[in-house]
């Protein structure tokens, strides 16, 4: 005599069904990483960059996101650089207020972060004595005005004072930096700027660029779909660097192969609906 299957029975059964199968899709997803290593003979790639190769260095932590054992960041065994973020808004900080303009955000991001960038840079990290440690004990006095001249320092920032790249010429170093605090950029009307938000300084004379940044055009962000959602922004600095624009111009990551088509399907026509379609 069989046993029937009572609908509460069939329930269980299809939950453990789908956990199996959960499961076994989770294992999946975690082996494919180490099976891409394995393939290549190559060791997993634990330090990656997030935008500039050698500048914007993560390095990948298991378990860092512990409600889901997630590690903090997946890095591309092909390219070196970040695929995936485990906890996107990892050491943000709030990127604080933008000037208001006639576009969508009105100047509203209150659920805008950034990664501050002040800490990586050398003279927020050269202690109480600043300048003095380089300059033979001195402070080295604000400059009287800001005509273009040779420097005798920071060659490994810019070889040579006199031929920035940076505006083909028509710029020098303190049209940006401040020159009364070596920690502050400075726009054009004297205003001192933070690091964390170059686009402010920026935008002054890139403006159409500006402004496709702010729209979500150009540049990079990722957190919540919601528009009105938190996401972490990438500033300008961080893919650009302003000081050998001319040579080490931003190139675009190269594309990464599309993922693998679930098991027994042959292609993906099924995505190539007319438009309209659902």
């Amino acid at each position: 005599m069989h046993s029937l299957i009572t609908p509460t029975k069939f329930a269980v059964l299809a939950l453990c069904g789908l956990l199996a199968i959960s499961l076994g899709l989770y294992k999946s997803a975690e082996s494919a990483e180490q099976m891409s290593a394995k393939t290549q003979n190559e060791p997993l790639v634990t330090d990656c960059y997030e935008s500039r190769e050698g500048y914007t260095t993560v390095t990948r932590v298991e378990g860092a996101v512990p409600q889901y054992g997630y590690p903090n960041i997946k890095c591309s065994q092909k390219t070196g650089a970040v695929l995936w973020y485990g906890d996107p808004y990892e050491g943000t900080v709030p990127m604080g207020e933008m000037p208001e303009i006639t576009d969508a955000t009105r100047g509203n991001y209150a659920n805008a972060v950034v990664k501050p960038r002040e800490p990586r840079l050398m003279y927020f990290n050269m202690g109480p004595d600043g300048c003095k440690t380089c300059h033979d004990g001195k402070t080295v006095p604000a400059p009287k005005n800001k005509k273009p001249r040779e420097l005798a320092m920071h060659q490994d920032i810019v070889e040579n004072s006199m031929q920035l790249m940076h505006g083909r010429g028509s710029l020098w170093c303190l049209d940006c930096h401040s020159a009364t605090d070596r920690n502050k950029l400075e726009n054009r009307q004297g205003v001192q700027i933070g690091f964390n938000q170059p686009q402010r300084l920026c935008g002054t004379c890139h403006g159409e660029l500006y402004i496709d940044w702010r729209a979500g055009i150009h540049g990079k962000r990722t957190g919540d779909w919601a528009a009105n959602g938190k996401k972490r922004w990438w500033v300008c600095t961080e893919c650009h660097n302003p000081h050998t624009v001319q040579v080490n111009r931003f190139n675009p990551i190269k594309q990464e192969a599309p993922p693998a088509l679930p098991r027994g399907m042959k292609n993906a026509d099924h995505e190539r609906m007319p438009h309209g379609e659902h």
